[in-house]
């Protein structure tokens, strides 16, 4: 109830103006504390010199970010690059082999890349998975490959095997982890989408032209094998009226995108400065809590833009892969939060929507949850900070079900039945505020450290009360009902109805 109930102009405006007003207020603590501690010691390891037009120092805190836009940029847009030029020769020439000439070419890279000992090590995983697969048991088809990731993820397993495939360059490590734990996960769909599979089995060739996919493999996102199979194996190739433009205006906003990033880490120290402890304990609670928000953003940021690249070469394949995450921003519940598309929607598929059904019953959404997270904490690797995140998030999840089974019961169910629709989303919006920031303190720990989140906690809901907690609620209840009003407009867009004047000549949609 409420997502279609339409609030008066004015007060959306006033939202507008309030969330615009503290964002620039929280925006300018942080530039103050940036500008007044650029040449902090604690900043020397962190804080580069960036741009010679801006004569400031950069954040270049984030490894992967740098990675990615920076110091490996030439190497990974070279392979991107190739792939996009191999498979367009031979899709024109061979359309029906076009899966095979894509695991090919992802196959002799990271040969190249990686050496024989590394293409030895996936290609036993494979081997593995493959033969489980075949007896099409899904509890089976589980066990060997949570197995399998174990071997990578605990110790001493996992030492052992990347001792087999020392290389000699900085990346060759991140390579090594990313590359065995996609190829294991999609190792997992390929076995799982056999034992449904009524005819006979898929072909050990199908598994390694899916695996050996160059854009998915180091980096992901996950397609789950259904959807790859099906649009791999595609020969009727094409193109959807004004799709090439929109690729090109995509490709151009993530390059738009990746300037601007690096234009405000020139001015904001979103990341160096919550890893000073002593600094951060003199700022303000303001200057905390953007700092806490802007963490998440970037995080999604960074997410959308790297996998927004890779789809876009998948994209000119001819393929429709997993869109990037929501924004944070837009986010209110934990049903919808994550980071990762494609891991989100191969747990969803394989583990919390199959345990959990309809997501309506108390303990089988707590079963459902339980496991998923139990995945998620081995996808991610076993740790202290993981252990914390995963135990508070699959609590929001499962928090908000109760919460919701609770006034969905007499008399609350009759209360809200009686009031119009317009406060009903009023009111349930001072409670998504809260849990907005319930989804920042759970997750900013696992971004940045537990000290860090406890400090912001402290600050906003403790010491800070009540001037610093409510003022911080009222913006943040401003941008949910921005974003419900987003929502309630896509609504109707999908879903028009028509709309007659209530209440007094007030229009509401029914």
């Amino acid at each position: 109830m409420g997502i279609k109930a339409a609030l008066p102009r004015y007060e959306l405006y006033l939202y507008t103006a309030v969330l615009g007003v503290a964002l620039i207020w929280a925006g300018s603590w942080i530039f103050e504390a940036s500008s007044d501690n650029i040449n902090r010691k604690a900043f020397k390891e962190s804080v580069k010199p960036g741009w010679h037009y801006f004569g400031r120092k950069m954040d270049v805190a984030d490894f992967e970010w740098m990675m990615w836009f920076s110091t490996f940029r030439n190497h990974i847009l070279f392979a991107l690059t190739g792939h996009v030029i191999f498979a367009k020769i031979f899709t024109l020439l061979a359309p029906k082999h076009r899966s095979l000439i894509f695991g090919v070419y992802g196959g002799l890279a990271v040969l190249v890349t990686m050496g024989w000992t590394f293409m030895a090590l996936v290609l036993s995983h494979c081997i593995i998975l493959y033969s489980v697969a075949l007896v099409k048991s899904k509890w089976m088809s589980f066990a060997a490959g949570l197995a399998t990731l174990a071997s990578i993820k605990l110790e001493p397993y996992n030492s052992w095997q990347e001792s087999l495939v020392t290389g000699s360059f900085d990346l060759q490590d991140i390579l090594f982890y990313g590359g065995c734990g996609f190829s294991i996960m999609r190792c997992m769909s390929f076995a799982l989408e056999n034992c449904e599979k009524k005819d006979g089995n898929y072909t050990f060739c199908d598994l390694l032209r899916y695996n050996f996919y160059l854009p998915f493999f180091f980096f992901g996102p996950i397609m789950t094998f259904d959807r790859y199979y099906a649009q791999a194996n595609n020969t009727q190739l094409t193109r959807k009226e004004r799709e090439m433009w929109n690729i090109t205006t995509k490709a151009l906003l993530h390059l738009g995108v990746i300037l601007v990033v690096d234009m405000f880490f020139h001015y904001l120290y979103i990341l160096t400065i919550p890893s000073d402890m002593k600094l951060v304990t003199k700022l303000s609670d303001w200057c905390l809590a953007g700092l806490a928000y802007s963490n998440l953003v970037y995080d999604w940021v960074k997410a959308a833009v790297m996998f927004g690249v890779i789809n876009t070469v998948a994209t000119l394949d001819h393929l429709d892969p997993p869109q990037p995450p929501k924004c944070i921003t837009m986010l209110y519940v934990f049903a919808e939060t994550h980071f990762d598309r494609g891991i989100n929607d191969w747990l969803c598929k394989y583990v919390y929507d199959y345990i959990g059904g309809d997501h309506d019953k108390i303990f089988k959404e707590l079963l459902a949850t339980f496991c998923t997270f139990a995945i998620t904490t081995l996808w991610l690797g076993p740790c202290e900070l993981v252990y914390i995140w995963s135990f508070f998030n699959c609590f929001g999840l499962n928090f908000e079900l109760w919460v919701a089974k609770f006034f969905s019961l007499p008399p609350f169910s009759t209360i809200e039945g009686a009031m119009g629709e317009a406060m009903s989303r009023r009111i349930r919006g001072v409670f998504n505020a809260a849990n907005f920031w319930t989804i920042v303190l759970y997750n900013v720990l696992s971004l940045n450290s537990l000290e860090f989140a406890k400090l912001v906690g402290r600050r906003l809901i403790s010491k800070g009360f009540p001037l610093s907690t409510l003022s911080v609620l009222l913006v943040t209840y401003c941008g949910v009902q921005l974003v419900k009003e987003r929502e309630r407009q896509q609504a109707l867009l999908e879903d028009p109805e028509p709309v007659k004047p209530v209440d007094g000549g007030k229009e509401k949609a029914e």
